[in-house]
């Protein structure tokens, strides 16, 4: 199951890119979380590979997810090992220029097969979507 979320944000891709991937970065655009790099990824530290730690505020689990796709500027992909609600949790951006500013498609996925579970992924993917776009408009 999987849901997308769309927005069109008048920022150069490469800016948009380089927002999308900054993972220690991401602190600054999630309220109240924190990000450390588990393990880098090859043949950049953000890239294929890397693992990602975020720690959110409250009680529940750190979020932690493997960078599975990282196709400069335009196709970031990842993977959650641990810390989601969802089984088989995993989250595609696709960056394409717009005019002078970039399209952003954000899905969000789950192996989940429970009807129920489309509505909060569906919410989920919106919220990350307008962290990411306010953040790259700032970029």
């Amino acid at each position: 199951m999987h849901v997308t979320a769309h927005a069109t944000v008048d920022t150069d891709i490469q800016k948009v890119w380089d927002t999308l991937t900054d993972h220690l970065g991401m602190a600054g655009w999630g309220p109240g979380i924190s990000v450390t790099l588990g393990r880098p990824g090859a043949p950049e530290p953000n890239g294929l590979g890397a693992v990602r730690r975020i720690s959110t505020p409250g009680p529940g689990p750190d979020i932690v997810e493997e960078v599975t796709t990282f196709e400069a500027p335009h196709v970031f992909g990842y993977k959650a090992l641990s810390g989601t609600p969802f089984p088989g949790y995993t989250g595609e951006v696709r960056l394409n220029p717009s005019g002078t500013g970039t399209r952003i498609d954000y899905t969000i996925g789950s192996t989940a097969s429970f009807p129920l579970v489309k509505a909060p992924l569906a919410v989920i993917a919106q919220v990350l979507l307008r962290l990411l776009v306010r953040a790259a408009s700032r970029a």
